[in-house]
């Protein structure tokens, strides 16, 4: 089979394209004839090594990358009751998917409904999932409840918005350029703001009457986590759940006092995901959302085997937009 793998750490010349054998499903898990994977930052991380040493992903070399997919069951382990050869099912966290064919654990698993396309499904199911829990589980957003989203145009923040609009809160976002802020706008964010070299938490207190948002969700890291401390309100909730612009290697906990007794938080979808019945649950919701249209999805252009390293360029470019996609078969 075809597939995208890495043997070494290090930039888009790393991947290589080679000729692998079809893998042999395990006893819990199904072999899936894959459609299309997700492109994500996880896989420009896996790729330049930021999960070498993790345990909640341990990722090991070689690994053929893409850890979100879409496609067919073929086969199913022995262990395997609940699914079946003919399902279409999406999933992610689970490494293999710039490829023909993967192994996927049936824990991971979640079956396609009608009316839902391999490529939203790919497009949908990592970020989806992602916006979900943290909407709802960690920052449980709701009416009356505001929060603030940094990079409101990428994937996550556009799906967390629109969340967050639906469970009835008010929503502010960050962006970097005007053009990209007009995404966040477009998926209904009630105040959208450039970064403004840090100004952005003045601009937040100045429309909230000087109290802040309840809750920031803050991918960004090190540029601007403690720039969203000073956006969150007296007992306000900062979440840490991306680092693109680097880690924070240097905070004292009493930054958190000194910014109002604040709570700190760095989750990860892996336990947000833990069994079959969260990824069920998770996903039928994510799936029912799309479905009615209160979620859209901005799609970039699809790639192949032969450009997906573009794809990785331009993720680590920060020129995508749109969610892209790997079509394989």
């Amino acid at each position: 089979m075809r597939a995208i793998r890495i043997e070494r750490y290090g930039g888009v010349e790393v991947m290589e394209d080679r000729d692998l054998p079809v893998p042999v499903p395990g006893h819990d898990e199904a072999l899936v004839r894959v459609a299309c994977a997700g492109v994500n930052f996880m896989d420009v991380h896996t790729r330049q090594g930021k999960y070498a040493r993790s345990r909640t992903y341990p990722v090991r070399l070689p690994v053929v990358l893409g850890m979100e997919g879409a496609g067919t069951i073929v086969d199913v382990g022995p262990s395997v009751a609940a699914l079946r050869p003919g399902d279409r099912v999406a999933w992610c966290l689970s490494w293999g998917s710039y490829a023909e064919y993967a192994a996927v654990p049936a824990s991971r698993l979640a079956r396609i409904p009608d009316g839902i396309d391999f490529d939203l499904a790919a497009a949908a199911f990592f970020q989806g999932c992602t916006a979900h829990y943290l909407c709802h589980d960690v920052g449980q957003l709701g009416a009356g409840r505001s929060c603030l989203v940094h990079a409101g145009s990428g994937g996550i923040g556009q799906l967390l918005i629109q969340l967050a609009k639906h469970a009835g809160a008010t929503v502010f976002s960050t962006a970097s350029t005007a053009e990209k802020a007009a995404v966040a706008q477009r998926c209904g964010a009630d105040h959208v703001m450039l970064y403004d070299a840090g100004r952005f938490p003045e601009r937040i207190r100045e429309i909230t009457g000087g109290e802040g948002v309840d809750v920031v969700f803050d991918a960004v890291g090190r540029k601007t986590l403690r720039d969203s401390f000073r956006a969150a309100r007296t007992r306000g909730l900062v979440v840490n759940f991306g680092s693109v612009s680097g880690p924070v290697d240097d905070l004292d906990p009493i930054e958190l006092g000194e910014a109002g007794s604040l709570f700190l938080t760095r989750p990860r979808l892996a336990d947000y995901l833990a069994d079959a019945q969260m990824v069920q649950r998770r996903s039928e919701a994510l799936f029912a959302r799309l479905l009615d249209g209160s979620l859209r999805i901005l799609m970039g252009a699809p790639h192949t085997f032969d450009d997906v390293a573009d794809a990785h360029q331009a993720l680590e470019e920060r020129r995508q937009i749109g969610k892209s996609v790997l079509r394989i078969q």
